[in-house]
C-alpha cells in the first residue's frame, strides 16, 4: 500500500520542511495580507522566487485578510488564490 499512497511518515516530514512567511499584496482594489508557504532554504526559498516563477500564474495564500481600498471593508478568509497579474506591490511583513 505504501507504493500507492506513499509513506505517511515521510509526508509529515515534507510538511515540516516548509516555512510560512506573512506577506502583503496590493492590487488596484484591495490590500491583501496572508501566509505564503515556502521551502525552508535553497531553491525557490525566497519571497521573490515565489512571485517570479513563470510556470505558476497564481499565488496561494492562507489565513488571509482582504481590505477593500474603496471603502475599507475587511474580510477574513482561510484560503485565497491571488492572480499574479493583479499584483501591483508585494512585500513580506516584518515579524
Amino acid at each position: 500500500m505504501d507504493e500507492l499512497y506513499g509513506n505517511q511518515e515521510n509526508q509529515g516530514e515534507t510538511r515540516e520542511r516548509r516555512r510560512v512567511e506573512r506577506a502583503v499584496f496590493e492590487t488596484d482594489r484591495q490590500l491583501i495580507e496572508g501566509d505564503l508557504t515556502l521551502p525552508p532554504a535553497g531553491y525557490q526559498s525566497r519571497f521573490s522566487d515565489s512571485l517570479n516563477r513563470g510556470e505558476f500564474e497564481f499565488v496561494p495564500l492562507t489565513n488571509v485578510q482582504v481590505v477593500t481600498l474603496a471603502d475599507g471593508k475587511v474580510s477574513h478568509l482561510p484560503f485565497l488564490v491571488l492572480a499574479k497579474q493583479q499584483i501591483r506591490i508585494a512585500y513580506p511583513t516584518e515579524g
